[in-house]
Formats: C-alpha cells, sequence, structure tokens
C-alpha cells in the first residue's frame, strides 16, 4: 500500500491525508463497532479520472442475490483465509473481489489507504473501506452476472450535485441519504452513507435538502 499521497491528482489527496485518522463514528454513527461476532469483509472504493472528471467506480447488484438484491453498492465481499490477516487481509479481498465481480486488474491499482472497519448488521459484517487510484481506466462490465447486473463509472460531480441527493424512506422507518445514480434502486443505505460522511469529512460536500423525503422503491 503506498504512502506517498504526492502520487496521487491533486484532488484525492485530502481523501488520502484523512483515512490514517477519520474516525469510525463519523463514517458510520449508528453502526461503527462490528460486535466480536461479525465476519471481516472489504469494499473497494476505486476513484480515476474519467472523460467526466473525477470518477468512482461503482455496481448495480444482481436482483436475484439473497442479500441486498438490486442495491448500488462498490465491489467487495468477505474475506476469505487466503487474503491473509489485517489490514493486508482487507486490501487482498477488495482487489480479488473486484476482479471477480468486475473484471478489475488489480496490476493497474494504487491502494493508499483502508479506513476503520463498520458493522454492516444486515449480514453481520465487519467492513473495511478500501481506497485506491486506478490510473488507467477501462470500461469494465459485469464479469460475474449473478452478482453484478451493471457497472457504474460514477462521475463525482453527480454524485456531489443537490439536485441529485435526497432523503431515502425505507419501509421500516430508517431514513438516510440518497443520491440518484439513474438506477431503478437509488443509492442508498451502507455505501450511501460512507460516501456522503466521507464528501463532508474531506469538505466536498454542497449543501442539499436534506428534508426532500422519498420511500425507497421496490425491485421490479
Amino acid at each position: 500500500m503506498s504512502g506517498h499521497t504526492s502520487a496521487l491528482p491533486p484532488w484525492l489527496r485530502p481523501l488520502a491525508e484523512i483515512a490514517g485518522s477519520v474516525q469510525p463514528e463519523l463514517l458510520s454513527p449508528r453502526f461503527p463497532h462490528p460486535p466480536a461476532d461479525a465476519r471481516p469483509a472489504a469494499v473497494l472504493l476505486l476513484f480515476s479520472d474519467g472523460a467526466d472528471g473525477p470518477e468512482l467506480l461503482l455496481t448495480e447488484r444482481a436482483t436475484t442475490m439473497r442479500q441486498h438484491a438490486g442495491q448500488v453498492s462498490f465491489p467487495g465481499g468477505r474475506v476469505d483465509p487466503g487474503d491473509g490477516e489485517g489490514t493486508d487481509g482487507f486490501v487482498a479481498a477488495a482487489l480479488r473481489e473486484a476482479q471477480e465481480e468486475v473484471g478489475l486488474d488489480p496490476a493497474g491499482v494504487e491502494v493508499f489507504g483502508v479506513l476503520p472497519t463498520l458493522w454492516l448488521p444486515p449480514s453481520n459484517f465487519a467492513v473495511a473501506p478500501v481506497l485506491a487510484y486506478w490510473r488507467a481506466p477501462e470500461v469494465l462490465g459485469a464479469a460475474s452476472p449473478e452478482e453484478v447486473r451493471t457497472v457504474l463509472h460514477q462521475p463525482i460531480a453527480e454524485l456531489l450535485d443537490p439536485d441529485r441527493r435526497f432523503t431515502v424512506v425505507h419501509p421500516m422507518g430508517w431514513r438516510g441519504p440518497a443520491f440518484d445514480v439513474g438506477t431503478t434502486i437509488p443509492l442508498w443505505g451502507f455505501t450511501a452513507g460512507i460516501i456522503s460522511r466521507l464528501f463532508e469529512v474531506i469538505g466536498w460536500e454542497r449543501p442539499w435538502d436534506v428534508s426532500d423525503e422519498r420511500e425507497l422503491p421496490a425491485l421490479p
């Protein structure tokens, strides 16, 4: 894992600089600390310079998945025994899962930080967000159709657009930040929470109308 933030593009350096110091409570106020029996997992926050400016790689999960079906999420999954332990294990798992899900070549990826592990209650995962930069991005597709429906090379400018942001209301009453990324189910939940709070911490966030509440649509 590289520790040289000067090798990153200037727009990405604020994120690299807080990677080792941000507290889990800032990223996940409700569930910052996984319980002892939570299973280790990792997700890849892969940034790149795309045709429309800085991008973040996201996936739309297959609607047939047992958990989080149809949701927009980062590539990722559980840490396998062969991935190793600690930070190295999280990095290996995030890169491996991205390769399996969307065909990403890990050789072209520069990992520059790992955020604190956060609890994902529905699946009881202790998830470590792995931060990485992709110097020569390529258009990717679903390498594992049973897991991934589509791959989104999502412009960060659109994620920061106040007109694309709103508060989603889950049928169970849960409320949280959401983003319109053009998919049937908006970007919401764990993934949207990390993006929203990271952007706030590093000063990228633009004021948006949190009172704009919309019900979470059901899968078609």
